[in-house]
């Protein structure tokens, strides 16, 4: 964990690092998340991601993988 929080949201775009955004609140994490998965438009590849950083465990992408 940083000291910007636990769970880490990150958008990409071809696969390189649009953004990122750090939070201590998950829910308030997936809140961020659902807004970004919304913003991203005619973005080419995007991909979001929300982790939690203490367990390492990726809590969701979008889109989602089979």
């Amino acid at each position: 964990m940083t000291s910007l929080g636990r769970y880490h949201l990150l958008l990409t775009s071809e696969g390189r690092a649009v953004q990122h955004g750090w939070g201590s609140n998950e829910a308030v994490a997936r809140d961020k998340c659902r807004r970004w998965i919304g913003s991203v438009g005619t973005m080419a590849t995007p991909r979001v991601t929300l982790t939690d950083e203490v367990t390492g465990t990726v809590l969701t992408t979008w889109p989602e993988t089979s």
